[in-house]
């Protein structure tokens, strides 16, 4: 039975190279924020202050970093 579907089971949504790249992205932001911020508090001696806010603009690096690329991926 042929509904007019010309898309094969490649062409949709998310592929494997895809969700590699946001799980690179969700990891690079959170542990990248973390090291900075662990970088920062043994300069300064501000512990944990920049520890905690390193994780927080990871965490949210890392969510606008997953919906740049689930759009991206999504318009292909």
């Amino acid at each position: 039975m042929d509904h007019g579907s010309s898309q094969g089971p490649t062409d949709a949504g998310l592929r494997g190279r895809d969700l590699l790249s946001l799980g690179g992205v969700l990891v690079g932001a959170v542990v990248g924020g973390t090291v900075l911020g662990l970088v920062l508090d043994s300069l300064l001696d501000t512990s944990p202050v920049f520890v905690v806010l390193g994780v927080l603009f990871g965490i949210v690096g890392a969510g606008l970093g997953f919906w740049v690329k689930v759009r991206e991926a999504l318009r292909e």
